[in-house]
């Protein structure tokens, strides 16, 4: 007979997860993410990032084994991801949770982890309010307020002074809108309007035209990763933009999935953001080569490391605490490390990681004549700027 989820006390939960926890040498990790459809690459991603730390560091932490399990949650359904989280807790018994592609989707399972008191490390979503909604996530990629931010600030600098911002409408693109507003207008900018498109959005030709016609300085942009980037950026290089001065503004819409279809109009695009797979340093490049190896037809981006930081974060509070859930969250809180993209250090309060923010310019690497995120600047050691907004 299947046990419903909402019939079961949290304290009925909590002794059930205990008592087989305390009986288990293993600990069980669910993964929840999108492995079919138009964004399925992301659980691609996620589970090779997986493959690729447990080749590195075993599959075991402290005394017990890791076992992962993975559950396709397609694009944003919030209900699915509940359905499969509140599986994954009840029939396969997890100690851990983690994944969660898109803001609706993390959210929809706040009450669940309350209820359960098991951690969910987030690999991706990225609007802050997340984790405000329970004490149980964790977030190993970034928050759009902490990419955002820095972005319109250093865009003034360099004395960008009108902007049309244009963001998908949902959770994490008004994330980014309100951050980058924000800093951009205090800086004393002006933002000549803010175009919010639907997230079903397929053809953004009336939304580039729109800017087009506005004639700011540049334009702001955030969309979910996957085909609405491409489209996107595709649409800006196709209608004249840059010909005309407007500069190119985002975060991930140059991501290494689809940075080589663009071709040369690509080349100058600029993105502020907390990974990019050029990152000089001796361990990305290890990390790299060691995907590579196992995986060759990947391609390792933001996702990837959202899911490798990801996994070391769970290892090192199996090591601190077993299936002990809430001992497990005191023992993240503060932790140290250094990951391919730069040292990292989980905030006690965001419970997100605080990390470098990079400024970055595509462009074709003389070596291996492959379009690039190249750094050109950095901004250090940022947290969620929008926590409590």
């Amino acid at each position: 007979m299947k046990v419903s989820f909402t019939g079961l006390s949290a304290a009925a939960l909590l002794l059930l997860g205990t008592s087989l926890g305390a009986q288990a040498d293993t600990i069980k990790v669910g993964v929840v993410a999108p492995f079919s459809g138009p964004f399925a690459l992301y659980g691609k991603q996620f589970q090779e990032a997986i493959e690729v730390y447990q080749a590195e560091h075993g599959t075991t932490a402290g005394e017990h084994e890791i076992e992962f399990i993975y559950k396709d949650s397609g694009g944003p359904n919030p209900d699915q991801a509940r359905s499969l989280t509140q599986e994954l807790l009840i029939k396969e018994q997890v100690d851990y949770l983690a994944g969660y592609v898109f803001t609706p989707n993390a959210m929809a399972v706040a009450p669940l982890l309350d209820q359960s008191e098991t951690p969910l490390v987030i690999f991706n979503a990225a609007t802050s309010a997340i984790n405000a909604q329970s004490d149980f996530y964790l977030r190993t990629s970034y928050t759009l307020w902490q990419v955002s931010m820095p972005l319109a600030e250093w865009a003034y600098e360099q004395g960008i002074r009108s902007v049309v911002t244009t963001v998908t409408d949902y959770g994490p693109g008004i994330d980014a809108e309100n951050a980058f507003v924000a800093a951009f207008t205090e800086a004393g900018g002006e933002v000549l309007d803010s175009i919010r498109m639907p997230l079903s959005t397929t053809d953004f030709t009336p939304f580039i035209q729109s800017i087009r016609d506005q004639s700011p300085d540049a334009l702001f942009t955030f969309l979910p990763g996957g085909p609405p980037t491409f489209g996107f950026t595709k649409t800006y290089n196709e209608n004249g933009l840059r010909d005309e001065g407007i500069m190119f503004l985002g975060t991930a819409e140059t991501e290494e999935s689809n940075l080589q279809a663009f071709g040369d109009a690509a080349i100058g695009l600029t993105t502020a953001y907390h990974y990019s797979a050029d990152h000089d340093s001796d361990m990305n490049r290890a990390f790299i080569a060691k995907n590579l190896e196992l995986h060759p037809d990947s391609v390792t981006n933001w996702a990837t490391i959202g899911a490798y930081d990801g996994t070391h974060l769970i290892y090192e509070m199996v090591e601190a605490a077993g299936s002990d859930g809430p001992a497990a969250i005191e023992a993240a809180k503060g932790l140290e490390w250094e990951s391919p993209r730069g040292p990292l250090v989980m905030d006690p309060e965001t419970r997100t990681v605080v990390q470098n923010v990079y400024i970055r310019e595509v462009e074709r690497d003389a070596e291996s004549g492959l379009l690039v995120n190249r750094e050109k600047g950095v901004i250090a050691t940022v947290g969620d700027l929008g926590w409590g907004k």
